[in-house]
């Protein structure tokens, strides 16, 4: 989009774990500037870092993007987990192939593997699927103790950006091909109804396969 509407512009993605309260704070964040031109993602770096915010750079901006994007649809996912009452190795069994899903599918988008090791993929992902600030993370608990999705997004004064995101993820896997099992329950739950002990009961009972 900053692309079509401003093509002198030199585009760069800040992203990464840093929830907003903690960073007011002054809680110590890293995060990572991403653009395709190494001197903006530069000049990004000097002007956020500081002694509490910390920046690394990278030129997989499309991998950044895909990362801050997508690990709000898997958080809305751990967020039912809590809700069930689900313990830590749920929790942590989602998140995990979650990691590996989301590289699967920025993969098929050409980001490089390893940008979902960083932090605007594991980093981004493992904050927002476990901290209490999460508002993605919130959303998916209200969803698991039994909340409608209509009465959740009308009580929300913030923004839970994985419940629109999950349908452009959706609609992405589904177009380039790519098998995405966590994005598809989330997506059913929230634009189909599902009831969400039939979607985790769905993930589980998939196929046995190798580790990827």
């Amino acid at each position: 989009i900053l692309r079509e509407t401003a093509p002198r512009a030199r585009v760069v993605a800040l992203s990464g774990p840093s929830l907003a309260l903690e960073v007011a704070r002054g809680v110590p964040t890293a995060v990572v500037a991403a653009s395709e031109d190494a001197e903006a993602a530069r000049l990004v770096q000097r002007l956020f870092h500081d002694a509490a915010f910390r920046g690394y750079t990278s030129s997989d901006l499309r991998g950044v993007e895909l990362g801050g994007a997508l690990k709000n649809v898997f958080a809305i996912g751990a967020g039912v987990c809590d809700g069930l009452g689900f313990g830590d190795n749920s929790k942590a069994a989602l998140v995990t192939r979650a990691i590996a899903e989301m590289r699967r599918l920025g993969v098929a988008c050409g980001a490089r593997p390893e940008t979902f090791s960083g932090l605007s993929g594991i980093g981004d992902l493992m904050v927002t699927c476990f901290s209490p600030l999460s508002r993605n993370r919130q959303f998916g608990e209200r969803l698991g103790r039994g909340e409608p999705v209509a009465q959740i997004l009308g009580s929300m004064t913030a923004v839970a950006e994985g419940y629109p995101t999950a349908r452009a993820a959706h609609a992405l896997a589904r177009r380039l091909q790519v098998e995405s099992p966590i994005i598809d329950e989330v997506y059913a739950m929230l634009y189909e109804g599902k009831d969400v002990r039939h979607a985790v009961q769905d993930l589980l009972a998939r196929e046995s396969k190798p580790e990827d």
